[in-house]
């Protein structure tokens, strides 16, 4: 018999859904678009494949995500999230920003979602002001479109059609570049990252994610 708080409140009932260990990160893994399972194994390392297979069975089962057969010539299968389970991507907007103030406990690295994750949490609005401009990220093979615009802040998978600038490196080298661990010229000189296009842009990027103030 399924694990329940047997408790009314509406927070109760949601934990009864998604408040398994895996289950939320999971929906972290689908918020920018569907992915195979061996791409959630990838972003998702310390899950084992049983709990992760588990994890996403419950999630269908409760309307979260759901399987879809790509057509030819992939015809793989892909997990996506449902209206329901995008329902969640506020929840998750919040629980990344409230534990971002945590002191971190664990040294492994952010798969590229969760870091797309903590830019969206720590964009600075008021630092980014008036400018616009749109970067194509390519990180650790994936590739993600990060556009400001009216003080908003965007990131959508996929390549840019016309970007001001490309951007080549790990997700962990970039979470070190955003969060002020180094210059984007001395990563450049190390061999560690390649920028095309308007070099100004891409620095002006790395400058709208203050690093989150740690509480006690």
């Amino acid at each position: 018999m399924a694990r329940t708080y047997d408790d009314p409140c509406g927070v109760a009932r949601a934990l009864d859904l998604v408040g398994d260990r895996w289950a939320l990160l999971v929906v972290r893994e689908l918020l920018l678009g569907p992915k195979r399972f061996s791409e959630l194994r990838r972003g998702l390392p310390g899950a084992g494949q049983s709990m992760l297979t588990h994890r996403l069975a419950e999630l269908e089962r409760a309307g979260v995500l759901r399987r879809r057969q790509l057509g030819p010539p992939a015809s793989a299968q892909v997990y996506e999230l449902t209206e329901r389970g995008h329902d969640l991507e506020p929840v998750l907007l919040a629980l990344g920003r409230w534990g971002s103030r945590t002191p971190p406990t664990s040294t492994a690295p952010l798969s590229v979602d969760a870091l797309a994750l903590a830019m969206r949490t720590t964009f600075d609005a008021a630092a980014a002001g008036t400018w616009a401009a749109q970067c194509e990220l390519r990180l650790d093979g994936d590739v993600l479109v990060a556009e400001v615009s009216d003080s908003r802040f965007t990131l959508t998978r996929g390549a840019a059609q016309a970007p001001d600038a490309v951007l080549n490196t790990s997700a962990t080298i970039f979470r070190g570049l955003i969060f002020g661990a180094g210059t984007l010229a001395a990563a450049e000189d190390a061999g560690l990252v390649t920028v095309r296009g308007d070099r100004e842009a891409a620095d002006r990027l790395l400058t709208l994610f203050p690093r989150p103030r740690i509480e006690a």
